[in-house]
């Protein structure tokens, strides 16, 4: 791995202000973001990502690279589920971990803009269509964990005589329709159909202001991993040794798949980066509601305490640096 190109990413002003945040939580500040305008952000990271990524696909079209992106996107989301619950099962029940697969079949955002800004300090270049491969990563994600859970969780219910039952069709409608879903989506949609009118009317907004609003939420994101790392202590080795050892196993994966499928080396991160992350947002927050029998404490203290922080600190710049060896 490239030291500089790590030293580099520590100098980037996003990473910079989620280690603040860490050490506001560290030595015990009262500095806090309210949680509505921590959701402000979010949301404006989801507006402005989508209609980025639309107005590139406008630019680009639909052509062969695009299909074999969103493909990937697609499958890799729906079957990374399926790869990794066995895994999970050996130290958690059957809810528990059709909820942890659920949220790393899923993606990160905020990981892939945080790339997308690496990638740009770094003068490479990627293409917009890859935002449309990632809007498409939450849903199969969420549905898959919930057929394991509808399947080993029947069996276990008929075991036990339990008749505690997932809710399904809450689930999927929260798969298709969660806030953060819908709106990266609908966003990809209205950049792709305002073309270049819309591009000139937004620019200010989704362009210059992007990295600044982007270091606040990287903020708000440091102050909320560094709470939720006193959580872990509870919950395992197993489970902070799974979060800690997915990223870099699913992101030599995603580097070898990129390489075989000749993606350009900007791509090839934020492809990697989307297999290798873990949502925090779309699948808790389905997971909550479709299957109650899960722990909700685990999920958060993985993706975020510990999957997010290794692969914003040192799995980005260790996975761009393994690109340019083999590229």
């Amino acid at each position: 791995m490239d030291l500089q190109i790590v030293l580099e990413n520590f100098g980037h002003p996003p990473v910079m202000f989620f280690f603040l945040g860490l050490l506001a939580v560290y030595v015990k500040s009262d500095l806090e973001i309210p949680s509505q305008i921590g959701k402000f952000l979010s949301l404006y990271l989801l507006f402005a990502i989508g209609i980025k990524g639309g107005q590139e696909l406008f630019h680009s079209g639909f052509t062969d690279q695009v299909l074999i992106v969103i493909l990937v996107c697609v499958l890799g989301s729906f079957t990374i589920p399926f790869l990794i619950y066995s895994i999970l099962r050996w130290k958690l029940n059957v809810y528990d971990a059709g909820a942890v697969a659920a949220t790393y079949g899923s993606i990160s955002a905020v990981t892939f803009a945080t790339a997308s800004s690496f990638l740009t300090a770094q003068n490479v270049s990627f293409g917009g269509y890859m935002v449309a491969g990632m809007a498409l990563m939450e849903s199969p994600a969420i549905i898959a964990g919930l057929i394991l859970i509808s399947k080993y969780g029947k069996k276990k219910a008929a075991d036990q005589s339990d008749t505690s039952q997932v809710g399904i069709g809450a689930a999927l409608r929260e798969a298709l329709f969660n806030g953060s879903v819908l709106l990266l989506i609908g966003s990809v949609a209205i950049g792709y159909l305002s073309g270049t009118t819309g591009e000139h009317e937004l620019k200010p907004f989704v362009g210059d202001m992007f990295h600044g609003m982007l270091s606040l939420y990287m903020l708000d994101m440091g102050l909320l991993a560094g709470k939720r790392f006193s959580e872990l202590k509870k919950a395992g080795a197993f489970v902070i040794s799974f979060a800690l050892f997915f990223p870099p196993i699913m992101g030599m994966f995603g580097i070898i798949l990129t390489y075989l499928l000749g993606f350009a080396p900007g791509d090839a991160l934020l492809q990697v980066v989307l297999l290798a992350s873990a949502s925090y947002i779309a699948v808790p927050a389905a997971m909550r509601m479709a299957v109650p029998q899960a722990n909700m404490s685990i999920l958060l203290p993985m993706a975020l305490g510990v999957t997010f922080t290794f692969n914003i600190a040192i799995g980005i710049p260790m996975y761009f640096s393994i690109i340019q060896a083999f590229w």
